[in-house]
């Protein structure tokens, strides 16, 4: 990634210019086994402040997983749909909350819901999204596509392509993609460049299947850090760290 030196009088320059953060639901609670846990909102919070302070215009998607999960209602026996517009209303949840933070902050944001609810966030419309983003306004993009047997996984893609970003960053707890699960597996080995087909044939499990293709049909490419390594995500952006880079 070809950046310029960073100096004590300005921030370090980044070949992105407008980028989409996915991160999921369970990333908010912390420690906890459910809910919100305030001082990891506030924590994520600051690392995307750190990047929006180098002038990057940013997207985010956050699943609603830490609140409700459509497809475990959905196996629990409740109707799928029903389930999936549940797992919707999670995701404006963490929205507001991710909103509220950021915005104490100082960072101004809109929320933006896939599914109408006027008096609390913005509808999706994308000329009006685009527009946002040209004023440096956090745009947080909530309830997933608005349709059922989508995941947030999708919605994150979509939403990236249509608002032209250079790509996606997938925050995850390990830093990057291995061919195993390295919390069980001492051997496992990251990978620092695969591909959107291996991606799919070796199931690596970086997102679900719709939301690679779309990705790979976009030429939008998919970097896998750790969001619980401080600074990581402003790292990466500034040419250091590590992470997987999916594209191609």
């Amino acid at each position: 990634m070809d950046v310029s030196t960073e100096t004590d009088n300005q921030p370090p320059a980044t070949t992105y210019k407008r980028v989409m953060l996915k991160i999921s639901g369970e990333a908010l609670m912390g420690d906890q086994g459910f809910g919100l846990h305030p001082p990891t909102v506030q924590r994520i919070a600051r690392e995307v402040k750190s990047v929006h302070d180098l002038g990057v215009e940013i997207c985010m998607v956050i699943g609603g997983g830490n609140i409700f999960r459509g497809l475990s209602g959905s196996a629990q026996g409740m109707e799928r749909t029903t389930a999936d517009y549940m797992g919707m209303l999670a995701t404006v949840m963490n929205a507001l909350a991710m909103q509220s933070a950021l915005e104490d902050l100082g960072v101004f944001t809109r929320v933006i819901s896939a599914i109408r609810m006027d008096e609390v966030c913005e509808p999706y419309i994308r000329r009006r999204a685009v527009r946002h983003l040209e004023k440096k306004r956090v745009c947080i993009f909530a309830a997933g596509t608005g349709n059922p047997y989508f995941t947030t996984d999708t919605a994150a893609t979509l939403r990236a392509s249509e608002m032209k970003c250079e790509a996606i960053f997938k925050g995850t707890k390990v830093d990057g993609v291995y061919d195993k699960d390295p919390a069980r597996h001492a051997d496992a080995k990251r990978y620092d460049h695969v591909t959107f087909d291996d991606v799919l044939a070796r199931r690596l499990g970086v997102m679900d299947a719709s939301a690679i293709a779309l990705a790979r049909d976009n030429n939008l490419p998919i970097i896998v850090f750790s969001l619980d390594e401080p600074g990581g995500f402003r790292g990466i952006l500034a040419g250091r760290g590590t992470y997987t880079k999916v594209e191609g």
